[in-house]
């Protein structure tokens, strides 16, 4: 018996292809460490100049003349299913924590906070989407609010 072996292939193509795989894959992981990071240290902040969301990758100032705190209500999605998140367009969704941009049941756009479902702030906006949010302490956040913006 004679045995060949095979000539060599390019080593750099496949380099190249398990560089691409492995950014990728850290890219991800990074992607999946801000997630987990953001349920747990995502904060609201409520002052003169509005709202400030911080934690995670959607995080943004919203303008206290851009909220509707006379709008603003404690819901419990259970019971308000037109308020539920139904699609995902940009965010994340893993058991016990929703944060992104969600279509509601009821079509409105919405950036999402959500590590429960019971005690969620809702707050209507003047730029065509809503906040859904889970703070701690939802009835102090939501005289805070009306506070910074009380008008409708």
């Amino acid at each position: 018996m004679e045995s060949f072996a095979i000539i060599p292939g390019p080593s750099r193509a496949l380099w190249v292809f398990f560089a691409v795989i492995l950014v990728i894959l850290v890219a991800a992981a990074l992607v999946l460490v801000a997630t987990v990071r953001g349920a747990r240290v995502s904060r609201f902040e409520l002052s003169d100049a509005g709202l400030r969301l911080r934690g995670d990758l959607y995080g943004r100032m919203i303008p206290a003349d851009s909220l509707r705190g006379g709008a603003a209500r404690i819901v419990d999605l259970a019971s308000s299913p037109e308020l539920q998140p139904r699609w995902r367009t940009m965010g994340t969704a893993f058991p016990g924590y929703r944060a992104g941009w969600f279509r509601l049941r009821n079509g409105e756009k919405a950036l999402v906070y959500l590590t429960e479902t019971r005690r969620t702030v809702y707050v209507p906006t003047r730029k065509g989407y809503s906040v859904m949010l889970t703070p701690q302490r939802p009835e102090r956040f939501l005289e805070r609010l009306r506070s910074v913006a009380p008008s409708d």
